[in-house]
Formats: C-alpha cells, sequence, structure tokens
C-alpha cells in the first residue's frame, strides 16, 4: 500500500531500516553506559548525593519555592502575553494603515531584540523609576521580558494562523453581510485556533524555560536558581542539575499533553452532525426566507408550475 508522500518500503528496505534501527538503538545503549561510568568514577552517583532529595528539606526549602516562582512567571506572561499577542496580530492585518504600521513596528522591534536583554531593560527601569522594591523587582523584570518578547512571536503565530484559512471563508462571510470585525471573531479566529495551537504551546513552553534566564542573570529565585543554593549546601552539583532537569522534562510534557488533548477536543467539537434539514424544518426556522426562495406561482410572480408555501 502507497502513501501519498512516499511508496511503501520493500523486503530490502524493511531489512535496512531495521538494521539503522538496531545500531542506533545500540549506540545510544553505549553512551549512556559511558555516562553512568563516567560519572561513577567520579563519585556522583554516591548515595550520599542523591540522599536529600529522598527528604523533604531539600523540597520544601529550595526546589518547591523555586519551582512556585518559575510557574508563577510563566503564568503571568502567558496570561498577559497570549490576549497581547492576538490584539496585535490582528492588528497587523487591518486595512488601515495608522493601526497596521505601528503594530508591525512593535512586532518587529521587540521580536530582534533578545529576551535576556529585554529582561535587563526591564530591571533597570524598574530600578531607577519606579517604587518596586527590591524583592518584587526580578519578578517584574522576568515578566515584562517574557512578555514583551513572546507576544511579538506569538503575534506572528496568531496573524500566519489567520491568513493560513481558505479565503473563501471570508468571501463567504462577506456574502452574508457580515463586516470585517464580525468575521474575525465569529468565523476567522475560532477556526485558526485548532491550527495555531501546536505553535502557541512551543511558544508557552518556550515562556517556561525561558524563566531561568532572569535567575542567572538578574537573581529571580526560580528553579535552577534555587538549584544552585542546593547545591551550594549539599555539594552535590550534578545530581542537582539532573534533578532539576526531570523537573523541567515533567513540566513541559504536562503541558504538551494537556494541549494535545485540548486540541483533540477542538477539533471534535467543531465536525458537523451531519443531519439534514427538510423544507419543513426549514420553514420553521426562517419562514420568510424559505418563502422567498421558492416563490409563488401565478399570480404572485413566481417560478411557473412552482408550489406555493403557505
Amino acid at each position: 500500500m502507497s502513501s501519498v508522500l512516499y511508496d511503501s518500503p520493500g523486503p530490502r528496505a524493511k531489512r535496512r531500516n531495521v538494521v539503522i534501527s538496531v545500531v542506533f538503538f545500540a549506540l545510544l545503549a553505549l553512551l549512556a553506559w559511558f555516562v553512568w561510568d563516567t560519572l561513577d568514577e567520579k563519585g556522583q552517583l554516591e548515595w550520599a548525593l542523591w540522599k536529600p532529595f529522598t527528604q523533604s528539606q531539600a523540597w520544601t526549602t529550595y526546589l518547591l519555592p523555586g519551582l512556585a516562582d518559575t510557574l508563577k512567571a510563566a503564568a503571568l506572561a502567558m496570561v498577559i502575553a497570549l490576549p497581547l499577542g492576538a490584539f496585535f496580530g490582528i492588528a497587523r492585518m487591518s486595512d488601515h494603515r495608522w493601526v497596521r504600521l505601528p503594530a508591525a513596528w512593535v512586532v518587529e522591534f521587540f521580536r530582534a531584540i533578545p529576551v535576556l536583554l529585554l529582561m535587563l531593560f526591564a530591571n533597570e527601569f524598574y530600578n531607577r523609576w519606579t517604587d518596586v522594591s527590591s524583592e518584587q523587582r526580578p519578578l517584574y523584570a522576568v515578566v515584562t521580558g517574557l512578555v514583551l518578547y513572546n507576544a511579538s512571536v506569538l503575534a506572528e503565530v496568531v496573524r500566519a494562523g489567520i491568513l493560513s484559512l481558505p479565503k473563501g471563508q471570508s468571501e463567504a462571510a462577506m456574502a452574508i453581510g457580515l463586516r470585517k470585525g464580525q468575521t474575525m471573531r465569529t468565523i476567522l479566529l475560532p477556526q485558526a485556533v485548532t491550527a495555531m495551537l501546536p505553535a502557541i504551546v512551543s511558544q508557552l513552553v518556550v515562556i517556561v524555560k525561558d524563566t531561568a534566564l532572569g535567575g542567572v542573570m538578574i537573581g529571580f529565585t526560580e528553579l535552577l536558581n534555587a538549584r544552585q543554593t542546593l547545591a551550594a549546601f549539599y555539594a552535590n552539583v550534578i545530581p542537582s542539575f539532573i534533578v532539576v532537569a526531570i523537573i523541567y522534562i515533567v513540566l513541559n510534557f504536562i503541558l504538551t499533553s494537556f494541549a494535545s488533548w485540548l486540541e483533540k477536543r477542538l477539533r471534535r467539537s467543531k465536525r458537523g452532525t451531519g443531519a439534514v434539514l427538510s423544507a419543513e424544518d426549514m420553514e420553521e426556522l426562517n419562514p420568510a426566507a424559505v418563502g422567498g426562495s421558492f416563490g409563488t406561482g401565478g399570480e404572485g410572480g413566481g417560478l411557473p408550475g412552482s408550489r406555493t408555501y403557505t
């Protein structure tokens, strides 16, 4: 059986694929053994280095507060960046130049600046020209940098998602008398959300990971920064890195799994029921439209021989 992209592999191709798969997994196992052996030689697998992670103090004092700050900054950035990105993405498609051009300048400007630089600028701004306390300043700076950068990226995601829809959607909306704002709100955006969801989730994962930049440069007490304090106290640098990496992997896996479930649910909810309406059902829904479309015969000036609906 052939696919639209490639022909089904024959016996020789199947054997070659099996050989390649076996070699790949053998090399992967060899690499895993090499890493394990190296860690064992350096004493990084000793139980004394891993024992703190089985006790509550390491979690309640270091890791869980750091994880809470990571989630707080990421959640605030997501909540602000998503509507802001949608606003600028739609504004870039406006028919009015005085709306379209400033939106394009803002998006291109902040998308071109590294997010770390935005965090540093925001931290300096809050330090010099606001009354934000020194304890809250790193959080404000991290959220501001994440919002400015990711909102500009999400604006392009929204614009690309809407432009990917068939042009007939907009033309059909215009044909039934909908204004452009109504078309965008009721027809284009609901359909574009499903197409945009994978890209949006990828950007949300980036937001979660980019919170670590604030811990490295401006002292934000997120998960990676808390790991540094924990490693200094317990002298277990490599094990602490491994545990934090596992936490990030689990966190992002949960986020992507939820997004996949939501995407499937949205696709199922948009499927048609397949029901066919009869003429009587249409007449009950809109008698004027049914009567006007069939018309009346004879004196009513309708089609000759057509049936009169009263």
